[in-house]
């Protein structure tokens, strides 16, 4: 048989397949765009803005509304309305942590962050038991959450009131008062070392969140 034939047959089997998914799945799902076969919204979503890619979605279906990341079906919650009544409201309900395929591969499914199901709530119980061992909650963790607020407003005070961007200094305090507590000691804001640190974190971030990375 022609090898163009077969690959005809098998993309059009695939793309009959993603349609019946689609049309099956749509019906008990929030209401969103229409998605293409095989890859979804992608083509409707901005990568490069996708925060008012989804704020313009919302606008025409609504805070909660379905997008298709390929294949996958995925319903988002815009505004702080919609988050807070599934998080705060039904917390039990939506406990459960997001899929990243990736680190899912890399991790085996273990480790505190992209875990999942009785596995994080096991390593969840035993990470904030061993963290209350050194000192969470205590006298001695809010002293250094203070001086880290403090170091901050010094920070933000050399601006001299001019416009910036906070983003980054905002991400290292926090990042600090960890690395307070595990190395017993803090960076400053200028540290090479903590400074390359933070920009792995960051990029590892962006790499995590990039809609493409969602469906590998």
């Amino acid at each position: 048989m022609d090898p163009v034939v077969v690959l005809v047959f098998i993309f059009s089997c695939l793309v009959l397949l993603s349609l019946w998914r689609q049309s099956s799945e749509r019906g008990k799902l929030p209401p969103g765009p229409t998605p293409l076969p095989l890859i979804g919204n992608f083509l409707q979503i901005d990568v490069k803005n996708i925060s008012q890619s989804l704020t313009n979605f919302s606008k025409v279906y609504g805070p909660v509304f379905t997008l298709y990341l390929g294949m996958k079906p995925t319903v988002v919650l815009h505004g702080y309305e919609a988050v807070k009544e599934a998080l705060i409201d039904h917390g039990e309900e939506f406990a459960g942590r997001g899929s990243f395929p990736m680190a899912e591969r890399i991790n085996e499914g273990l480790g505190i962050v992209f875990s999942n199901g009785s596995i994080w709530k096991e390593t969840r119980r035993f990470t904030l038991m061993t963290l209350r061992n050194l000192g969470m909650g205590k006298r001695s963790i809010e002293d250094r959450v203070q001086e880290e607020a403090q170091c901050l407003v010094e920070e933000l005070r050399k601006t001299n009131a001019s416009p910036c961007d906070p983003t980054f200094i905002l991400s290292c305090a926090p990042c600090n008062v960890i690395c307070s507590i595990i190395f017993q000691n803090r960076f400053d804001y200028k540290d090479q070392d903590f400074l390359n640190f933070m920009e792995k974190v960051n990029e590892n971030v962006r790499i995590l969140s990039s809609p493409w990375l969602q469906v590998k």
